[in-house]
């Protein structure tokens, strides 16, 4: 056996030994923090649900929901600053029980003869205190990367990595409104309110006492401070990936809110759940594809390519007129908004300061629930009072400002800007 024959075959058994991201973190891990996704998945659809069936009143229902959203914009990036600093154990245990306690009160109050006033304010400390589990998960996920994967693996992985999480993410969007429905109509309203604080004690706690939740990056010192600055989260590069990922939170609300009403306007409003459907298969499976594109294909070239696809898919909507039409434009955004979106997460990973990465994470989170909510808002108030086709204008400009936000990230992705573990 020559020299080279021993090195290389060394080589081999020392990349098979290495360890995978599914082993390093288990399968129990995957499935807690799956489920434990669905209670907030529930939150802003139940809360809906219970008010406009305890108040009778679908304008407070949307100012409820929206609601919920304000809070965690508002309280979700400390809630990531307070899990990098103490551990996300401390965090998660603290939120599993608070925001348990707010749905209950909240579900108390609206059935109660508390004003309307009181009723909001509920819903904002559900927000409050809603788990970051998707986020921090992330954040878990790319510390394990990053500290016990070898170097030329970890580019690959963190793709995977962000890929299946987009996808979690949106199962767990589709099947949570989908629970809502189930437990409303089978139990009573309430019900579903006080099924997501169950989940939440349950499966929060779990996710919190999982073994990877005692792990602070080794990014922090003895006392739990970062060797970054606060301030390089305001860099130019982190922060055009937020913006470009509150346009694809726009287009989120705003797609389904003016989805519904073209579909009212045909007569069958309850469909359009079933149309949107079509978008959110097409886009989970290609957001699990990213991870097997090539690395050449880099990621800044895959922001503006997909996002662009994302535009042209809006653009159709100036022309659909039926179901069907309607179907093709959202199948064309599919295959834009899933690659999209796992491609901001992975520049947000890569543009993580040091010690810092849950913060950038329940960022990134908050910038989809912020446009999300404001896009539903907006949306919701154009096709009321000036017309669908006026709606139908909006995820054109949400899916423009993620393109812009593409290009502009473009520029700001030099060949002198390569992070750590990702080429952008």
């Amino acid at each position: 056996m020559t020299r080279d024959t021993v090195t290389a075959t060394t080589t081999a058994t020392a990349r098979s030994d290495d360890p995978s991201l599914f082993r390093i973190a288990g399968l129990p891990y995957f499935l807690i923090a799956f489920i434990a996704r669905l209670p907030f998945a529930m939150m802003v659809v139940g809360v809906l649900t219970v008010v406009v069936s305890a108040r009778g009143s679908l304008a407070l229902g949307g100012l409820t929901s929206a609601a919920v959203g304000l809070g965690t914009a508002c309280f979700g990036p400390l809630l990531g600053a307070a899990a990098d600093r103490f551990g996300q154990r401390v965090v998660l245990l603290l939120l599993a029980l608070g925001n348990a306690s707010m749905l209950l009160l909240f579900t108390t109050v609206v059935y109660g003869t508390a004003p309307d006033g009181l009723v909001l304010l509920a819903a904002v400390g559900i927000g409050a205190t809603a788990p970051q589990v998707a986020p921090l998960s992330r954040s878990r996920l790319v510390t394990m990367i990053v500290e016990r994967m070898p170097e030329d693996r970890r580019t690959r992985t963190v793709s995977g990595t962000m890929a299946y999480e987009s996808a979690a993410d949106e199962t767990v969007f589709v099947f949570g409104p989908f629970l809502v429905g189930i437990l409303a109509s089978a139990i009573a309203p309430w019900a579903p309110l006080v099924g997501a604080a169950a989940l939440t004690l349950i499966f929060v706690g779990a996710f919190a006492l999982h073994p990877s939740g005692r792990h602070v990056s080794q990014d922090r010192d003895r006392d739990g401070r970062a060797p970054s600055a606060v301030s390089e989260l305001f860099r130019p590069q982190l922060l055009i990936v937020v913006l470009g990922i509150l346009g694809v939170g726009i287009f989120f609300g705003t797609m389904l809110t003016s989805l519904t009403s073209f579909m009212a306007d045909l007569g069958a409003p309850e469909q359009a759940g079933l149309l949107y459907g079509v978008m959110g298969v097409g886009s989970a499976a290609l957001a699990l594809g990213v991870a097997w594109l090539p690395a050449r294909f880099t990621l800044r070239a895959r922001w503006l390519v997909f996002s662009g696809i994302l535009l042209v898919g809006t653009l159709l909507l100036g022309f659909v007129d039926s179901p069907a039409t309607m179907m093709l434009a959202l199948a064309i955004m599919g295959i834009g908004i899933g690659p999209t979106l796992v491609t901001q997460y992975s520049f947000g990973a890569a543009r993580s300061p040091r010690g810092r990465s849950a913060t950038v994470m329940t960022m990134l989170g908050s910038g989809v629930v912020v446009g999300q909510s404001l896009g539903a808002a907006v949306a919701g108030e154009l096709a009321e009072s000036v017309g669908t086709s006026a709606a139908l204008l909006l995820p054109m400009a949400a899916a423009a400002i993620a393109f812009a936000a593409g290009a502009a990230n473009w520029m700001l992705s030099g060949e002198s800007r390569r992070t750590a573990f990702v080429k952008p």
